[in-house]
């Protein structure tokens, strides 16, 4: 449903460099494939010829994309650029997915940048029947 609904994929650098050579041969993400995708990096040269995307360099770029009439844009993976949009004022929705595994160590989801509270309103949930769980959360402004 994620496919269908959002309109453009922005990516991180690394989680990009992750993804490009795999996800143009997977059917199970057509629509990932045919939408536009950006990658936001200060230091990735080119994109892939696999599967292109346009490079953005700042979050003022990314906050210039978000304003054009397109729909959604969806971010997967990319832990440090969930972060800087988070803490730019740049996310509107979270769909969270949380697995029952406890994990010793990982990468934050959250910066630990000191700022106010986010609100946020849940709009969805679910359990499947793996015991993975989704949270979908809209940012209250």
């Amino acid at each position: 449903r994620e496919q269908e609904e959002a309109t453009a994929m922005l990516l991180g650098r690394r989680s990009y460099e992750a993804f490009a050579p795999v996800w143009p041969t997977m059917d199970d993400f057509a629509g990932y494939n045919a939408m536009p995708r950006y990658v936001a990096s200060t230091t990735l040269e080119t994109d892939d010829d696999r599967w292109p995307a346009t490079i953005l360099r700042s979050t003022e770029d990314i906050a210039a994309l978000k304003e054009t009439d397109g729909g959604p844009v969806i971010v997967h993976g990319s832990a440090t650029l969930g972060a800087s949009l988070a803490d730019a004022g740049l996310v509107d929705r979270y769909h969270l997915l949380t697995f029952p595994v406890l994990l010793g160590a990982g990468k934050r989801l959250f910066s630990d940048t000191d700022k106010d509270a986010t609100k946020l309103d849940l709009v969805e949930h679910a359990t499947y029947g793996n015991g993975i769980q989704l949270q979908a959360y809209d940012v209250v402004r």
